[in-house]
């Protein structure tokens, strides 16, 4: 459980001040009640006597003589004056005229450090998904006539290790994704920057971390076995059994993958054994049986974890998932959720790992003034070596804000940090949910929106239903196996 915070707490034992409700969202699990405090982030469990103020204000503001009055037949009074003071230090209680708190509008310095650096190695790929954010109607790069080059060279590559190593200073760890495209066409690069990065990083005493992304169609039994002796982590772009696979992702002919893809990536869970294979699924209206798709990835092929995402489309496409499709999903993550659930009371691993995720930011206290880290702990690179905000907006001259050669344009990434900033999205300010969500992905908003800036608001309610979801969860483990929650401190 978070700590309180010290927050300067009015002295509550001389006049009798009036207390309201502050910024808090309450839920229960096994049988406790807590509170997510909004924006510090942080869980509390409340006792009796704390819950019996907090129902007391509940039905509007109250002095504290009163609230002490009325507690009296329960609780001795220096309970109750305890309990005001405590539930006032965390701010789940205070002045009524007081203004909402917002998260600050702080910028961090200008030499925020890099963490990891996604190089997009090819604008190019075999296969003709119909959804691709990159090749299909939502695509915001021209990836067929831009004046990118196709392939990353090897000058590009090696300048953008560079870059990773001098803006990531006073870390000692470094993270290195190649991406695409389709990241295997240009494996050759994958060697040699391998090679390269981890040579320069020895030299500045330094580690660098590796990961790729590919549709696994192109895995032969040297690039697997080179992946395993480099701990090279994998990531497989996959959306289920054959019949839905076979639907969506489809070579340049409409030739269905499963078939192809299937016994590579055996191959790999079977000889990649120093990191674990991951599957990244995306969601569509065409494919909404998420734990048909779930236990086929995982228990028939084998995989992990599993981490499913919905389609970042405008509401036309005829694969945009539907509001009552949002609900359908929402009800099959939960039931996924609880499985998890049952899974680390026993100490055992799950896979899915869209809950693990929101637990370990709950765990960790983590309130967002970003929805992610892009521009900031995490950039993109495009073939040409222009930086972008992340690998999605690669390419795009809106989105880039320097080069890997001449380095970060510090005043269009502070532009960009006021514009994306959390106190920049008034739709946000009296959301309980924006510590997690911060206004949600920003190319998500910039395809349905049109602007980076704005806030997901199609998600609302989906965002606010699964973050009090994975509340209960983190509550439950809290009260029946807390020590499971020690293995998100790192």
């Amino acid at each position: 459980m978070n700590p309180p915070v010290a927050t300067g707490a009015p002295d509550i034992t001389g006049s009798s001040p009036v207390l309201a409700l502050r910024d808090f969202h309450p839920f229960d699990a096994h049988g406790a009640r807590f509170l997510y405090m909004v924006p510090s982030a942080g869980i509390f469990r409340m006792d009796e006597a704390g819950c019996a103020i907090l129902d007391e204000l509940a039905a509007g503001p109250t002095d504290v003589d009163t609230l002490v009055d009325r507690m009296s037949g329960r609780f001795d009074v220096d309970r109750v004056l305890g309990t005001i003071e405590e539930l006032t230090e965390i701010r789940a209680v205070g002045d009524p005229s007081a203004p909402r708190e917002q998260v600050p509008n702080d910028l961090p310095p200008a030499d925020f450090p890099l963490n990891t650096m996604v190089l997009n190695v090819t604008n190019k790929c075999n296969l003709a998904c119909t959804y691709c954010y990159e090749y299909g109607d939502d695509k915001i790069v021209d990836t067929q006539y831009g004046s990118q080059p196709k392939f990353m060279s090897e000058d590009t590559a090696e300048e953008s290790v560079e870059f990773l190593l001098a803006e990531s200073q006073g870390q000692p760890v470094a993270h290195l994704t190649f991406f695409g495209g389709e990241t295997l066409l240009n494996f050759p690069l994958l060697q040699k920057t391998v090679a390269y990065a981890r040579r320069r990083a020895a030299e500045e005493s330094k580690r660098i971390e590796f990961s790729l992304t590919t549709n696994a169609t192109l895995l032969r039994p040297e690039i697997i076995q080179w992946l395993a002796d480099n701990q090279v982590g994998v990531t497989i772009s996959i959306d289920g059994p054959k019949p839905v696979q076979d639907g969506l992702r489809v070579f340049h002919n409409g030739k269905g993958t499963y078939d192809v893809v299937l016994p590579k990536i055996k191959d790999l869970i079977d000889k990649h054994r120093s990191r674990p294979i991951g599957a990244r699924v995306t969601l569509t209206q065409k494919n909404m049986n998420v734990i048909e798709i779930f236990r086929h990835l995982t228990e028939e092929i084998g995989f992990w974890d599993v981490g499913l995402a919905p389609v970042t489309t405008q509401d036309q496409r005829d694969y945009a998932i539907t509001p009552e499709s949002k609900d359908d999903m929402l009800r099959q993550f939960e039931e996924l959720a609880n499985e998890w659930l049952e899974c680390a009371l026993k100490d055992e691993h799950h896979g899915f790992s869209n809950v693990k995720d929101t637990i370990e930011e709950i765990h960790k206290g983590v309130s967002k003034a970003y929805g992610c880290g892009a521009g900031l702990g995490l950039m993109g690179v495009a073939t040409d070596g222009d930086v972008s905000l992340c690998h999605r907006f690669a390419g795009s001259p809106e989105h880039t804000i320097g080069t890997v050669k001449d380095g970060v344009d510090r005043k269009k990434q502070e532009k960009f940090l006021v514009d994306h900033h959390i106190a920049s999205k008034t739709d946000c300010h009296t959301c309980w949910a924006r510590p997690i969500c911060s206004g949600g992905c920003y190319h998500e908003a910039h395809v349905h929106y049109g602007e980076s800036s704005h806030a997901n608001l199609h998600y609302c309610t989906w965002v606010r239903s699964w973050t009090h979801t994975c509340l209960e969860i983190y509550g439950a483990l809290a009260e029946k196996n807390p020590k499971f929650l020690e293995r998100f401190d790192a």
